[in-house]
């Protein structure tokens, strides 16, 4: 399944093409003129159908067909890479299959995220089947990723990715006292949901509630990510994309703002997907795009951040896609500057 990536185009299949972050991954391989998007798959027993009359925004952009997977195209596959958007049973499933093919995985769920296989009946609701995949996944957090990505990428949730961004510089300097639980307060559009319908996600019945109190299962990838418990309650918001993740933490004793301006500049200096802002986000001004904006205020040992990510892009889509290109040694925003195609 190997190319020379020097002088070929890495060619990609989409498992989950129908759904809303398969359809940005379908956008933006197309879009990376590193990237061939070869295969858009959907779940079995659909007919084929153009991915245009599925998102009709792409006509004229991306002239693919979005077959039915089944794994008997395992064998016909000539791709180097899958990406996976596909529910977490269904990935922990043909993940082992795609690599076994020699195929690079980039996983969109939740299946290889969490390293204690323990967590996953409580928090996802069903035992996992190939533990010895949780080790061998590599988690990629793009800003905070140091070593090689490996053969199988597990790529951050959303809520994950737009807390740990927000909280990641300033307990990596020190700053957070010893015994501060974070308190994470999030606000997800109806997208977060996904594309198949459901009353509490309709969008004339969506107003703004809490939901998943302590259980939610993103809950102990955050806590993985950051190094102590949180306190983390998830809302609802009536539009349809992007994450405002509202984080508070109480500082060490004596910390300073250019203490905590320091840290969060030194830390995302070369990030360039991370953007300061000067008030405090809005979801209007990520919607659409791969960046994740954040601003802070202190008041004397108090520290608020705030963070704002597309959900559908930073927090899946666009994060797999900076991976990818980070994994194949091709530019990190290529794809996705100066715009994904949305």
């Amino acid at each position: 399944m190997s190319v020379d990536h020097q002088h070929s185009k890495i060619r990609s299949a989409v498992l989950g093409a129908a759904g809303y972050s398969g359809a940005e991954l379908c956008a933006l391989l197309t879009a990376n003129p590193y990237f061939e998007l070869s295969y858009a798959f959907a779940s079995a027993g659909r007919e084929a159908e153009a991915f245009a009359s599925l998102y009709p925004r792409f006509q004229q952009q991306i002239d693919i067909m979005v077959e039915p997977w089944s794994d008997a195209r395992l064998d016909s596959l000539d791709i180097d890479v899958a990406f996976l958007a596909l529910p977490h049973e269904a990935s922990e499933e043909i993940a082992p299959k795609l690599l076994a093919k020699g195929i690079k995985v980039f996983d969109l769920s939740g299946a290889f995220r969490l390293k204690q296989p323990e967590l996953y009946p409580q928090y996802y609701g069903y035992a996992h089947q190939h533990p010895e995949l949780l080790e061998q996944a590599v988690y990629s957090l793009m800003e905070w990723q140091t070593g090689p990505l490996g053969d199988l990428v597990s790529v951050p949730g959303c809520y994950p990715t737009a807390c740990s961004l927000a909280l990641l510089p300033v307990l990596k300097a020190n700053l957070v006292a010893d015994d501060c639980i974070p308190v994470i307060s999030a606000t997800s559009g109806v997208s977060g949901a996904g594309r198949k319908a459901s009353l509490s996600t309709s969008f004339c019945e969506v107003g703004l509630n809490a939901y998943g109190f302590f259980k939610h299962r993103h809950r102990p990838e955050i806590e993985q990510n950051l190094g102590r418990k949180v306190v983390f309650t998830p809302h609802l918001g009536n539009f349809k994309r992007g994450i405002l993740a509202t984080c508070v933490v109480n500082l060490k004793a004596g910390v300073t703002p250019q203490q905590v301006n320091a840290a969060f500049a030194e830390a995302y200096q070369h990030k360039p997907l991370i953007r300061f802002s000067s008030k405090s986000p809005n979801v209007a001004d990520v919607a659409g795009t791969p960046f994740c904006d954040l601003f802070w205020q202190q008041d004397g040992e108090q520290l608020v951040i705030m963070s704002a990510i597309d959900n559908l892009l930073k927090g899946a889509a666009a994060q797999a896609m900076q991976a990818a290109n980070v994994r194949f040694a091709k530019p990190e925003t290529a794809g996705l500057l100066p715009g994904a195609l949305v």
